[in-house]
């Protein structure tokens, strides 16, 4: 990121962590929380967990299934889909990067493994952490977003940008989008 605070995440610069066209994601235009309906508006504006927040709607755990990684230097970035653990259908569709130098060991090993959702790591190691809410997007669905979903190329729905601090330093930024 451009500062050493993370202040702004750029959705740009996470989507083409994993996308040269931006586009085949989707078209993304940001919205005020007034401006989302229900449920959506539930899951996105808020200052926690989206994984709490998913399991508690959603009324069962969720899993994770990763779509793609990449390791920059001391970040380790994923695209990844929530799923609902009953029948598997897919909650969200994430892009996250992490800043692993402010990771304990244990805690990077097992969100490397890929089994556990990062918000349940967190919450398993007991990680003093705070989740900041940044911008909040309406999303016309490309391509593998589409796909993802099940949805039809056009179709709408929402996301988030959103900043973890891990023990009051700055370790996770997020894309979180939700259906």
């Amino acid at each position: 990121m451009n500062s050493p605070d993370f202040a702004d995440i750029e959705l740009e610069i996470l989507i083409k962590l994993f996308f040269k066209d931006t586009n085949r994601l989707g078209l993304f235009k940001e919205v005020a929380t007034d401006d989302i309906p229900e449920p959506s508006r539930s899951l996105l504006g808020h200052d926690h967990h989206m994984t709490v927040t998913l399991e508690e709607h959603h009324g069962s755990s969720v899993d994770v299934q990763v779509l793609a990684t990449r390791i920059d230097g001391e970040h380790y970035s994923r695209k990844i889909l929530l799923t609902r653990k009953p029948d598997n259908k897919v909650v969200q569709y994430g892009i996250v990067r992490l800043n692993t130098s402010v990771l304990a060991d244990e805690v990077r090993q097992e969100i490397e493994a890929q089994q556990i959702p990062l918000g349940r790591v967190l919450i398993n190691h007991d990680v003093m952490r705070e989740v900041k809410l940044l911008s909040l997007f309406q999303i016309q669905c490309g391509v593998e977003l589409a796909e993802s979903f099940g949805f039809e190329v056009g179709d709408v729905c929402y996301g988030r940008t959103a900043l973890i601090y891990c023990d009051g330093s700055p370790a996770i930024e997020l894309l979180e989008i939700v259906i």
